[in-house]
């Protein structure tokens, strides 16, 4: 059994800070790049080498003008000038008194640090005040960490585990269980019902993309891809459109970190279930597949991939809806003099246990694109994860994975994969939202709606 101690505060080397850069030098060095063109007739190898070197290109351009930053754990928000003159001064004279200890030295040191350190009360309770006065419903969980402090992280105390190697493969086996792969990909091919990729497209994904989400392991943040999308447009678009156009997602965008995270509570942290597991993609897949995601919606539609009342993980359905539909339905039930029973399901692990190949097999069945359809194949092949852990190798380990976590297009996925859990129950009201389902229907139907369970269990698409 290992165990794992918190580690020591040290400082990181300096890093780029790609949110902070110089547009008007970035503006400048756009203005002249462009991508590589593409492969006439590209094989799986000879498309992942492109994209990788258009992007190892575009990216290390983005890190040649953007400022280096230093985070320090104990970096300081109320900081001021003036604490850094006061503090100047303190040490001067403490500097002096060392030298010559006279009475006059001792007493300006002490002064000196009377004030410096009143500063210092003073500046803290001012930022706490004033972040507190305009504290929002976002920030109120920063505000309950000044207040409380950071919570210590637990580390795992895996039994049978000897070596940090052994942890990470205990978990990745536990987060990751092991699923039957979708069909190899031999070769690529140009669709005739492909549309290619606009600049609108990248626009629209991209204002759903919120700037505060964590990026991947490119560690670029959407605020760059905004930026570089502001000023040529045309960029992306031509970095991602052979991608979709021979529905292919390389494996450099399939490699995914793991933040390993501790759940409060547990009696015990020696299991892999006491911890979960926070995925983190690379931004820039994320836009690919923000904009396959509304592509697929709107095939969604036509086809019939989505039950009528499943809400969420949908355009134009929210919460919102189930909350109208719901109390309209139940007080017409009871304006028939009905009882009304309720049922809710939670589909445990939901993500984790997608089928791919099933999946497939209905995307096929129900008439999407043949080009969604090969490029969600190649989405859900051989992806990787890392799990952050202390004092782990920096290596990407292969995952088996549903659908993954963290990635826009996967709830979509997932409600098209449950689609046919949808019961059709005389005077019923069926009601879902990703991962869960709420049942409600007249009274008598109870034991109709079990057995039907029972057997959908083994009617699941294949």
């Amino acid at each position: 059994m290992i165990r794992q101690k918190p580690p020591a505060i040290m400082l990181p080397p300096p890093t780029p800070h790609r949110a902070l850069l110089d547009l008007d030098a970035v503006g400048k060095a756009l203005d002249t790049f462009t991508t590589l063109p593409c492969p006439a007739r590209p094989t799986p190898n000879s498309l992942s080498r492109w994209f990788d070197i258009s992007s190892t290109r575009l990216t290390s351009l983005l890190t040649s003008h953007a400022s280096s930053k230093r985070p320090c754990p104990r970096s300081k928000p109320w900081w001021s000038p003036r604490l850094s003159s006061l503090r100047r001064e303190y040490h001067k004279f403490a500097r002096i008194s060392r030298l010559d200890q006279s009475p006059l030295n001792w007493s300006n040191v002490k002064s000196s640090r009377r004030t410096y350190f009143k500063a210092i009360a003073s500046a803290k309770r001012t930022h706490r005040s004033d972040f507190l006065s305009l504290a929002t419903p976002r920030s109120v969980w920063t505000a309950k960490r000044f207040a409380f402090g950071r919570p210590q992280q637990r580390f795992p105390d895996l039994a049978g585990a000897s070596d940090l190697a052994q942890v990470a493969e205990t978990l990745l086996d536990h987060f990751f269980p092991s699923k039957p792969p979708p069909p190899p990909l031999l070769c690529l091919e140009l669709y005739e019902d492909y549309t290619p990729l606009t600049s609108k497209e990248i626009s629209r994904a991209l204002f759903k993309s919120s700037n505060t989400s964590a990026p991947g392991p490119d560690h670029i943040p959407y605020s760059v891809w905004k930026s570089v999308h502001r000023i040529k447009p045309s960029l992306l678009s031509s970095l991602l459109d052979p991608l979709l156009a021979h529905g292919f997602h390389p494996p450099s965008l399939k490699k995914a970190l793991g933040i390993v995270l501790d759940k409060p509570g547990k009696p015990s942290y020696d299991l892999p279930s006491s911890f979960r597991v926070i995925v983190l993609l690379r931004t820039l897949s994320r836009i690919l597949e923000r904009v396959v995601a509304s592509r697929l919606s709107a095939q969604a539609a036509i086809c019939s991939l989505i039950h009528p009342l499943q809400c969420g993980s949908f355009p134009g359905r929210s919460t919102a809806n189930a909350a109208l539909v719901l109390p309209h339905n139940v007080d017409s039930f009871h304006g028939l003099r009905y009882k009304v029973s309720t049922l809710f399901l939670d589909v445990k692990g939901g993500f984790d246990n997608v089928e791919s190949p099933s999946l497939l097999s209905l995307l096929r069945r129900k008439g999407v694109s043949p080009y969604l359809i090969q490029w969600v194949g190649s989405f859900l092949r051989d992806r990787t994860c890392h799990l952050t852990l202390q004092g782990s190798t920096r290596l990407f380990a292969p995952v088996s994975v549903g659908v993954p976590q963290g990635s826009p297009i996967s709830p979509l996925l997932f409600v098209i994969y449950v689609s046919s859990l949808h019961l059709e129950i005389p005077r019923s009201l069926i009601i879902s939202y990703v991962t869960g389902t709420g049942y409600w229907f007249r009274y008598g139907f109870v034991l109709c709606i079990c057995f039907r369970i029972r057997v959908q269990e083994t009617c699941m698409p294949c």
